[in-house]
């Protein structure tokens, strides 16, 4: 029977001479990448670039990275080969938004390095295991790597895989720690050893911490910035064997890996020490030898001729962003402040929202900091704070900062320790200027004083960047004080994003806005644009032309704002004499309807745009008529780049609140 349908299939090839072709080139190609080291580049390169690009989608990732820059020389782009990559690892259906093949490929390695260095699968990994599950591979991806994910066990760094650790020091500006390192066990020196050859003897600058292990914050932050040093890190650093774990061992036998405090010896601060399992005789005569000090480490993991033959050098951690920031985290973190002056950006974040106490003695740190002419800090994030108050107490503690992001949840019981001082324009006018540049609040509260970001932004002249989120101001309140106070004092606005906010009421002011601005980015995202306008069409109009004006602006989002029909008046930004320089629009999530997307890519093509526009047209029902709505996609893509991605018409919910 196979024979059988094998001699149709080849009858069938013999009379269809273009199929037969395209059946041996494909038969070609799959030899190509399967015999590419006994081929050469040399030979891949010599051919003639039609057949090239035909062959580019059937090489591995290796094969790509090893003749891009090459093909690159030629004119030839491996862009959509490593965007086929991703679509391929992450499904049709994900929005893949890289411009360049450079983002596009280290986007690809960075996927890849961590689930092959690991271990990991996927079903692309499966298919590809033989390509990739090689030392030429994963020393390829590192190349293309700057951010490393300390997932324990890493001990093949420190065997076979040491070559690697060598190329990685050279590479990585940042690292992660993912998961707890016990660092009463042995076995987890190695990842310390890790860490300290990419922070000490490498080129990171930045620290992720992904878990809550204040010891082990402790060990990261020491000496690597901070001149302060923990009294109970200390106390391990110098113990040979580490006598103080193993108390803790005799007290208990199962315990968590890490500490609930750390730092301070005053009574209502006791330190919980790190816990141990009982270790074998085995390890028992090797405790010798067990050391967190770095240094020491370095000595016993190193090759007796490696780097660390002399004294090893110490890193400066410039970036810190712990993403689980406990009560204990903080006070080991607040002890270390106030002397690390080559800090230059610091986000803190927790899960639950931070205690008033803690916020204060964080705003005390960083005060002792702001004091200091060597501090560096620059750069904050906060999250989540319990009250917008809070935002202006972290302001004044750090008066230095050039940009401050803060996420709000305000609680609805507990008392408050900050007494309420409201400002005033008098105050605001005879208040220091501040060198403030970037601004972001997420607000999660049912009202919010809007004369608290007013009165930030008045005195802030070189402010460029500003993002609100989630305000809900008292009744009868309006935005449109917002719009006045930018127009007002900052005038090297470059980007405004305003998401989830109500601005219908606010067109006079907004346009006022455009008419001298120097605005390269606009977002209006979800904020009810035009739910009171009563001539809607009329009304977009008048923006549309103000828009127009700003011939700085690059970028431009109205998604979530129940466009419509409206959309098509969108089209008109391109047209005239003076086309917008707008190369990028995000319209999703407006409800636009298949006939509507249609006509707005008629008229798009009759205008034109003058540059290649990204147009992001997700989560807009696409599934009432498909075949005009392909039609509407197939007239845009000459001129556009777009992005994709429907819904289904059947959850009534999502219709209904797009639609309202």
């Amino acid at each position: 029977m196979t024979l059988a349908n094998d001699n149709t299939t080849m009858h069938n090839m013999a009379n269809n001479p273009k199929e037969l072709t395209l059946c041996l080139k494909k038969i070609c190609f799959q030899a190509v990448r399967k015999h590419f080291a006994a081929v050469g580049t040399e030979a891949v390169l010599g051919l003639p670039t039609p057949l090239i690009k035909d062959l580019l989608p059937y090489l591995t990732v290796c094969q790509l990275d090893e003749l891009q820059p090459a093909l690159n020389q030629r004119g030839v782009s491996t862009h959509s080969e490593w965007i086929g990559v991703l679509q391929d690892m992450s499904g049709p259906n994900h929005v893949t938004d890289f411009d360049t093949e450079e983002e596009a490929k280290h986007e690809v390695m960075r996927m890849l390095f961590t689930l092959v260095f690991y271990g990991f699968t996927n079903p692309f990994v499966k298919r590809n295991i033989t390509n990739l599950n090689t030392p030429s591979f994963l020393w390829a991806a590192a190349k293309c790597i700057k951010h490393f994910l300390l997932t324990t066990p890493v001990e093949s760094l420190t065997a076979e895989r040491r070559p690697l650790l060598n190329l990685l020091e050279k590479r990585i500006w940042s690292v992660g720690v993912s998961q707890n390192i016990d660092i009463s066990k042995r076995r987890t020196q190695s990842a310390l050893y890790v860490l300290h050859r990419l922070l000490d003897h490498g080129v990171a600058k930045k620290v992720v911490v992904h878990v809550q292990c204040p010891i082990v914050l402790a060990w990261i932050l020491h000496g690597r910035g901070s001149q302060y040093v923990n009294p109970d890190l200390k106390d391990l650093l110098n113990s040979k064997k580490a006598s103080c774990i193993s108390q803790a061992a005799s007290a208990s036998e199962d315990g968590p890996s890490c500490g609930s405090g750390l730092g301070t010896r005053a009574s209502e601060d006791q330190v919980t020490p790190c816990k141990r399992s009982k270790l074998d005789s085995a390890e028992q005569s090797r405790k010798a030898n067990f050391t967190l000090d770095p240094q020491a480490l370095c000595k016993t993991f190193s090759p007796r001729d490696g780097p660390s033959a002399g004294a090893c050098p110490w890193g400066r951690i410039d970036c810190l962003d712990i993403s689980q920031c406990g009560s204990d985290s903080l006070r080991v973190l607040n002890s270390a402040l106030p002397t690390f002056f080559c800090l230059r950006s610091l986000t803190l974040h927790s899960f639950l929202t931070f205690r008033d106490s803690d916020v204060l003695s964080l705003a005390r740190a960083l005060k002792q900091l702001s004091e200091s002419s060597r501090s560096s800090l620059a750069d904050l994030s906060v999250s989540v704070l319990p009250c917008t108050r809070l935002v202006k107490v972290l302001l004044d503690a750090s008066p230095n900062l050039t940009s401050l992001q803060a996420e709000i949840q305000t609680l609805m019981w507990g008392p408050r320790l900050l007494p309420h001082r409201p400002r005033t324009a008098e105050s605001d006018m005879s208040a220091e200027l501040l060198p403030l540049e970037k601004l972001d609040i997420k607000v999660a509260e049912l009202q919010t004083d809007l004369s608290f970001v007013t009165s930030v932004l008045r005195r802030c002249p070189h402010f460029t960047s500003l993002h609100l989120a989630g305000m809900r101001l008292p009744t009868g309140s309006s935005l449109s004080r917002l719009f006045t106070t930018l127009s007002e004092s900052n005038p090297l606005l470059r980007s405004l994003n305003l998401e989830d906010l109500k601005l219908s009421d606010c067109l006079p002011e907004i346009l006022n806005l455009l008419r001298d601005c120097k605005l390269e980015e606009l977002l209006f995202n979800d904020c009810r644009l035009v739910e009171c306008w009563s001539n809607k069409e009329e009304s977009l109009q008048r923006l549309v032309a103000a828009l127009k004006a700003v011939p700085s602006l690059h970028t431009l989002s109205l998604a979530q704002n129940r466009l419509a029909k409206n959309v098509c008046v969108l089209a008109e930004l391109f047209s005239g004499p003076s086309p917008s320089s707008v190369k990028r629009l995000d319209i999703s999530s407006n409800f636009i309807q298949p006939a509507e997307l249609l006509e707005f890519a008629k008229r798009l093509r009759t205008y034109r745009p003058p540059h290649r526009l990204n147009l992001d047209l997700r989560v807009n029902p696409g599934d009432r008529d498909p075949d005009t709505w392909n039609a509407a996609l197939k007239t845009l893509r000459p001129f556009c780049v777009l992005l994709v991605k429907g819904w289904s018409s059947t959850d009534t919910m999502a219709d209904h609140i797009s639609n309202m």
